[in-house]
């Protein structure tokens, strides 16, 4: 319960009454820009084999420009979640989502691997406070009862994103070519800047916002820090919470990161399926991952509007979900390739069940709302780290050993070591305190 009194909004919206659901529109902007974003960051694989013949790019040289990208995104994570914190998600998702747009748009001009390189570094450096600074709107829109399905769906952006890019991008190569396929994509992050600059407010200065939306939003959110608790950014590391918050989500990222790179390969090379049947099956585990982000954060929800701690709403979903994302494991014994299928349609379910509520730490455990973009860029940091180790050691030990196994049962290995962590390395959730 909020302990200080607040003022009457700024907005004109509680006179006029609101329509109670401006959260949701705010969230929909949102999981729109975040499922920008990975189209934007996966146009260039879409674009790859088309751009190769003409810039005469090796496979080689090709796998350094992809990992560019990656290089100042998750270096960007921690300075950009800072800047969310000392911005506000307002202006911080306007001036990323112009500089992410602008760099795609400007990778339809490249004339060669400088060029593409410099743009993609300049690309992981728009798209890396995208996260942070969406866990902070989250935090301040929606109460605690409602963050982690408000979470999940920001999060799913990803998956839809990455879904989309495939046949959107080919269908304006196939029609326009490669250069234009940038431009396009690049676009829609410079449309989604402005639309998000002239939509988003906080909630005491929307127009749109009634007086109830507002009070139901504010009912449960956290009280004022007392003067003299104030938690510098450089503090936060003194803090169990967050090196279980690290380390948590890169043993998720770890799993989630095979889907996102080796999975493919996977299931071509062990199943020998032609383009069009891998279309169609390699498209299940992705539905299933997107199901899954928005029943973990319903559970949670669920949970705390019932009375169950905060703590436990988290780790039931966070435990439980890393639990079953373990089962990747199973796809190496399996017969056939519906039951492996099914083994990695279910991992990765139980993946983006367990984010939903690590999407929602931040806000749990920030000393104050200032701090709620710098303690999910700390975290994505980690994730993205695993994002980097994960497709490296799955395909240096799949050439050692021209097989799939021993990585998957790594990767299984991870996920229990990750629910391992949530279980009992993350202290009881509540606001990080130096006394």
């Amino acid at each position: 319960m909020v302990t200080s009194p607040r003022s009457t909004p700024t907005g004109t919206g509680s006179a006029r009454g609101g329509t109670g659901k401006v959260r949701y529109a705010i969230l929909a902007v949102l999981f729109t820009g975040i499922a920008i974003n990975y189209v934007d960051r996966a146009t260039i694989s879409v674009a790859m084999p088309f751009m190769s013949d003409e810039l005469g790019l090796s496979d080689a040289v090709g796998g350094v420009v992809l990992s560019a990208f990656f290089w100042t995104y998750a270096a960007g994570q921690m300075p950009g979640g800072f800047l969310a914190d000392r911005l506000g998600p307002r202006k911080m998702l306007l001036i990323a989502s112009l500089l992410w747009g602008l760099s795609t748009m400007a990778m339809g001009l490249a004339w060669g691997v400088a060029s593409l390189i410099v743009l993609r570094l300049v690309l992981g450096i728009g798209e890396s406070p995208a996260f942070p600074a969406s866990a902070q709107v989250v935090s301040r829109w929606f109460p605690r009862s409602e963050r982690s399905f408000a979470s999940a769906t920001f999060n799913n952006g990803n998956p839809v994103g990455a879904t989309l890019s495939v046949p959107l991008v080919a269908l304006a190569i196939a029609t326009l070519g490669w250069r234009w396929a940038f431009v396009l994509a690049g676009a829609l992050g410079v449309v989604w800047a402005l639309v998000w600059w002239k939509f988003y407010r906080e909630p005491r200065e929307h127009p749109k916002i009634g007086a109830a939306e507002l009070a139901h939003i504010e009912h449960d959110q956290e009280a004022e820090v007392p003067p003299g608790e104030v938690v510098s950014w450089g503090q936060l590391f003194r803090f169990r919470a967050v090196w279980a918050m690290m380390i948590g989500f890169f043993c998720v990222n770890f799993v989630a990161y095979f889907f996102i790179t080796w999975f493919p390969t996977f299931l071509v090379k062990t199943y020998g399926l032609s383009l069009l049947k891998f279309g169609f099956y390699g498209m299940i585990p992705g539905i299933a991952s997107m199901i899954g982000g928005w029943c973990g954060g319903l559970l949670s929800d669920h949970l705390v509007r019932r009375g169950v701690s905060l703590t436990v709403a988290r780790k039931i979903p966070l435990v439980g979900g890393l639990l079953g994302t373990s089962v990747i494991a199973l796809a190496v014994i399996s017969p056939s390739m519906g039951v492996a299928l099914t083994a990695l349609s279910a991992s990765y379910f139980c993946s983006t069940f367990a984010a939903a509520s690590v999407w929602a730490l931040p806000a749990d455990f920030a000393p104050t709302p200032g701090h709620v973009g710098s303690l999910g860029g700390i975290q994505n940091t980690a994730a993205n780290i695993a994002g980097i180790v994960s497709p490296i050691l799955i395909g240096v030990i799949t050439g050692l050993t021209s097989s799939f196994a021993l990585p998957l049962l790594i990767a299984g290995g991870v996920a229990l070591t990750g629910a391992a962590v949530y279980a009992f390395l993350l202290p009881p959730v509540r606001r990080l305190r130096l006394g």
